[in-house]
């Protein structure tokens, strides 16, 4: 039952959250801080996942096959690739690092 306690008091907190951003002025909104920050908070996000996917294992720090594909990911966004080839080259470089034992 605690578990059900716990997904109900989730679902209130998520939607107190998003009550209360819907209570923030519009002038508050369209200051310039504010507009660059929302931009770039995307960015940082998917940073964060991304460092916190590729280098870590439960609560060790690790580099392994991950960070080869992240590599390969980024050589090819340098390159200018299009996205779908920006993640196969991952898929393919972390998928054979793994398959010669690294």
């Amino acid at each position: 039952m605690n578990v059900w306690i716990a997904i109900g008091l989730t679902v209130v907190g998520c939607y107190a959250v998003k009550y209360a951003g819907l209570l923030v002025p519009a002038g508050a909104l369209e200051r310039p801080l504010v507009r660059r920050l929302a931009a770039l908070l995307p960015v940082a996000l998917l940073a964060a996942l991304t460092a916190q996917q590729t280098f870590s294992t439960g609560s060790a720090l690790v580099v392994d096959a991950r960070a080869a594909g992240l590599a390969a990911a980024g050589l090819a966004l340098l390159l200018r690739a299009p996205f779908l080839l920006v993640v196969a080259a991952a898929v393919v470089v972390t998928a054979g690092v793994r398959a010669l034992g690294g």
